[in-house]
């Protein structure tokens, strides 16, 4: 028999009844009745239940131990009695007699309980992962990631893509968020970048003559935590395809997408993933990430406030502002309206205008001053009716998008109207290629600089930048953008006036994407790519709030990794090495 075990923690069943077996793992919980102490012995694979008699010579040994000691446990393979079976477990109807115990590892007393689901707090989960990941739910979540990760790698393989790893240590490049630097020893006063993407190399490898190109690729940036996002480092379905429109690369990559997700969940896939337009995705959800679960769409109301009685509207739209109309099934109480126009003013918002229908009439301070064809183009508009009300966002176009947006996603929430167990995917289509700054009054990229513009220099010289649209597309499921992508623009003298419309000069380009351009003037295909995010992916199956629970060991907050102390200091003999000479900030004053 083999010296730790000859099953696992999972395998015994009734047909073993009888045998000598041999389990190790670690002690998941402990019960004394006094003549009997009993073990649910516990390993990666699952729990058996152990027993062992106040007679027995290993009683003494197994009633002191510790739950999460690490045991080996030999033993006869017994059937549990009717009233004792336990349907929760695959090994529940058996249990193991303990003849012999070896104490492989003791634990001290635990800082957090494995056993149970109560939180012990961010800072003590993190700072011992190592007990936080044996606990079953984040156990679990870990193994569906590999699992998830596998299933893509296969699903990609199958459809002629070949696996590629480009540089972690490359050049600096400005692609939105601050880089992590590596000083290099050998070129003092130099340093190396960790890649924010592949993005660059990706497309090298188009030009470098491969076809179909993916990577589960490792990004650094140096940005803050959010709740959908890990400081430092993240992991995304990088992909590169070459000779394809925007429509090749959503066959690719949607039956991956819906393939994964219907693997891994019972929830409902519908397919195809619509299309949407990023404009009219801003008029009919009030953003670029909307939940299609949410069964209403907001209304551009702007011609029906035009010169109207109803003065702040009027003067917004005159003032060349909109109007978005927001509908609110079965909202048709003053207390509703109220406390949406209480939320509003903690959104920022002077607040949230409303009609209230019901008894066959519009009530509310802008009802009265419509007269009833207005009212009637309104209920048309958004539907609504008897019991029911509607709520109105105006300003600028963007601010009025951005609350109504907002109001949406808060009313589908707190009127349970979200579709259940369902994953609705899009994709949006359609970006501007370039936008104002209304700061500066400048012209600068809006989205993906290395997008091809539609109707490339034809437009990019005869058209207003403003009017150019993009070959650049996001994918966005339940509300969660899970990536951008976009056909390259693949053409220097393209890519020269882009950017010259966006205020960079022939020497920045130069400068900053030395190797791409070049590259891209000795004949390079029309390609474009994707790259979703791994976890974002994991966190959605695993319906997680946050995304740290489906990393194996995060970073808080804070990006500190409190488990190994890092980030730390460098001692002064490390830092000569690397030619670099501290220029630390003041500590703030005591007191």
């Amino acid at each position: 028999m083999h010296r730790y075990r000859s099953h696992t923690c999972n395998d015994l069943r009734e047909d073993h009844v009888g045998e000598t077996v041999r389990l190790s793992g670690w002690i998941h919980r402990q019960r004394d009745h006094g003549q009997l102490v009993f073990i649910d012995l516990r390993d990666h694979y699952g729990i058996t239940q152990c027993v062992v008699d106040i007679e027995d010579e290993t009683f003494k040994t197994v009633e002191k131990l510790r739950v999460e000691s690490v045991v080996t446990i030999t033993g006869r393979v017994v059937k549990r009695t009717d009233e004792t079976i336990n349907e929760k477990l695959p090994t529940g109807h058996i249990e193991l007699r303990i003849d012999g115990i070896e104490v492989q590892s003791t634990a001290d007393v635990l800082p957090l309980q494995v056993n149970a689901d109560e939180d012990a707090g961010e800072e003590t989960r993190l700072r011992y992962r190592f007990l936080d990941l044996r606990r079953e739910r984040i156990h679990n979540n870990i193994m569906l990631r590999s699992q998830v990760i596998s299933s893509i790698r296969r699903r990609m393989i199958e459809q002629g893509f070949f696996e590629f790893q480009t540089p972690i240590l490359t050049a600096s490049s400005p692609e939105g968020a601050r880089d992590f630097l590596v000083p290099a020893r050998q070129h003092p006063g130099k340093f190396y970048a960790l890649p924010q993407a592949p993005q660059q190399f990706k497309q090298l490898i188009m030009v470098s003559g491969f076809d179909r190109y993916f990577q589960i690729a490792p990004c650094f940036r140096d940005e803050d935590s959010r709740a959908d996002r890990s400081p430092g480092e993240f992991y995304q379905l990088d992909v590169e395809m070459s000779f394809v429109e925007q429509e090749d690369v959503f066959q690719a990559i949607e039956p991956v997408m819906a393939g994964v997700f219907e693997e891994f969940s019972d929830w409902k896939v519908p397919g195809p993933f619509p299309r949407i337009p990023f404009k009219e995705s801003m008029l009919k959800y009030g953003n670029d990430k909307p939940d299609l679960r949410i069964p209403f769409e907001i209304s551009d109301v702007t011609e029906i406030f035009r010169d109207s009685d109803f003065a702040v509207f009027a003067k917004v739209v005159a003032g060349g502002g909109v109007v978005r109309a927001v509908p609110g099934p079965k909202c048709g109480s003053r207390a509703i309206c109220d406390r949406m126009n209480s939320w509003a003013q903690g959104e920022g918002a002077p607040g949230m205008g409303y009609i209230i229908f019901g008894d066959g009439e519009a009530r509310g301070p802008i009802a009265n001053r419509l007269p009833a064809e207005k009212i009637a183009a309104l209920k048309e508009q958004t539907g609504m009716g008897d019991g029911d009300a509607i709520f109105f966002s105006a300003g600028k176009e963007g601010d009025a998008a951005k609350l109504a947006g907002a109001a949406r996603v808060k009313l589908g929430e707190d009127l349970d109207l979200i579709e259940k167990d369902t994953f609705r995917f899009c994709w949006i289509v359609d970006y501007p290629m370039f936008e104002l700054d209304e700061a500066t009054g400048k012209i600068d990229f809006s989205h993906n600089p290395f997008s091809m513009p539609q109707g490339g220099l034809d437009a990019l010289e005869n058209e207003n930048p403003l009017d150019i649209l993009a070959y650049q597309y996001d994918i966005v499921c339940n509300g969660v953008e899970l990536s951008s992508g976009a056909i390259r623009n693949h053409l220097p003298e393209v890519m020269y006036k882009a950017f010259g419309i966006a205020g960079y000069d022939a020497e920045v380009l130069e400068d900053k994407f030395r190797g791409m351009l070049n590259a891209f003037k000795y004949g390079a295909p029309p390609h474009g790519g994707i790259a979703p995010g791994i976890d974002r992916i994991v966190m959605m199956i695993a319906n997680e709030p946050n995304i740290r629970e489906v990393i194996l060991f995060p970073m808080n907050q804070r990006a500190e990794d409190l488990m190994m102390g890092a980030p730390s200091e460098a001692s002064p003999e490390h830092l000569k090495e690397l030619s670099i000479r501290l220029a630390l900030p003041p500590k703030p004053a005591a007191g």
